[in-house]
């Protein structure tokens, strides 16, 4: 059995693997490569921290996660199927190394954010819209 994410070290490893596959990924992968205005190396502890945040309350992020999606659609728009690419390697991950409760938290947040990020890049093209 596999274990739980219990440690920021299993968030690390989490993350890391799932940017493996996304990186190189032909769908996405340009996303992480030439789209991002910072490099994984800069964008990889701020993701740590989000995660750590989120799934084990001891993170300390202080980031802006829809600004910085709306900044990438502008320059490459983020369409449904993108984030269902993304979604789907995030879950891929997951279940290479990990199972249990809080295994399964990310995998209900990861839907969910998927969901309020396409609903905010839809509202965010619409110029008469207010975020």
């Amino acid at each position: 059995m596999k274990p739980d994410i219990q440690f920021r070290s299993d968030i690390e490893l989490l993350i890391q693997s799932f940017y493996q596959k996304a990186k190189v990924d032909t769908l996405i992968g340009h996303f992480f490569t030439e789209v991002m205005t910072i490099s994984i190396e800069e964008h990889l502890p701020i993701i740590y921290e989000f995660w750590s945040s989120i799934l084990l309350q001891e993170g300390q992020y202080k980031g802006m996660l829809i600004p910085k999606h709306l900044e990438l659609d502008l320059k490459s728009p983020i369409t449904k199927e993108h984030m269902a690419k993304w979604q789907e390697l995030f879950y891929i991950t997951l279940d290479e190394h990990f199972s249990g409760p809080i295994a399964e938290d990310a995998r209900n947040r990861v839907e969910i954010m998927g969901q309020l990020m396409l609903f905010k890049i839809e509202k965010s093209r619409n110029k008469n819209s207010i975020l």
